[in-house]
């Protein structure tokens, strides 16, 4: 299987100074190019650090994770914020839209901070935008926007950029059972037409059903579930 991300023998923990505790416990994962992974846990078992270091933004206390066969181990802040940039989309249980850029500058903003060209990335932006159903929505600010809505454009936002692996931390937490039902049938369309990996940490039994790969995160592990 060719892995887009690929974690071995990692391990993640704190000290606060009188007692260690350690959340990540040699945890093995191998996310395959265009697969889709649900990883279940409750909460406060470790499933936003495991995303964090997937990610590159947290990295291991011990271990490596690789992401698109590179050692993200080995590189500075710079360079894994560009590797991050390239190859990965976030999307988390809160939108964090920029409250005062409209729906369509905030979809364009990857691209503009890539130094695209304002034309082409309000192009793309505009066609994303009615992928995800909010073509008329497009001058709106996010505080005229429904939770749903602000949703779809942050989804929009994060694969802009065409990214390898699509990381999603409770995306629907904060939805009703309507809109999160059409986020999580969104983000499996961009997986399968897009080809691009997608991993979902949650505690959404039914989120799970509508993956490939089930894996729960319990005592700093992963296992099929």
């Amino acid at each position: 299987m060719n892995s887009i991300i690929s974690c071995q023998q990692v391990c993640y923990h704190y000290d606060d100074g009188l007692h260690t505790t350690t959340i990540l416990d040699n945890l093995n994962l191998e996310v395959g190019q265009a697969e889709s992974v649900a990883i279940l846990g409750q909460s406060g078992c470790g499933k936003s650090t495991l995303l964090n270091l997937l990610g590159g933004i947290d990295r291991p206390s011990s271990g490596k994770v690789w992401i698109h066969n590179i050692d993200t181990v080995t590189l500075n802040e710079n360079q894994i914020t560009k590797l991050r940039g390239q190859y990965l989309g976030f999307v988390y249980q809160f939108h964090h839209l920029l409250k005062d850029f409209t729906a369509l500058k905030n979809v364009m903003l990857p691209l503009l901070i890539r130094g695209v060209k304002n034309t082409l990335a309000k192009t793309q932006a505009e066609t994303l935008l009615k992928v995800v159903g909010l073509e008329n929505r497009t001058t709106h600010l996010p505080a005229e926007l429904s939770g749903g809505e602000r949703q779809r454009v942050a989804v929009a936002r994060a694969i802009i950029t065409q990214p390898k692996c699509l990381l999603a931390d409770e995306p629907t937490g904060n939805l009703d059972a309507t809109n999160a039902n059409q986020i999580l049938d969104l983000m499996l369309q961009l997986n399968q037409q897009q080809n691009c990996a997608l991993v979902i940490v949650t505690h959404d039994k039914k989120i799970a059903t509508k993956m490939e790969r089930v894996l729960l995160l319990e005592n700093g592990k992963l296992r099929e579930a």
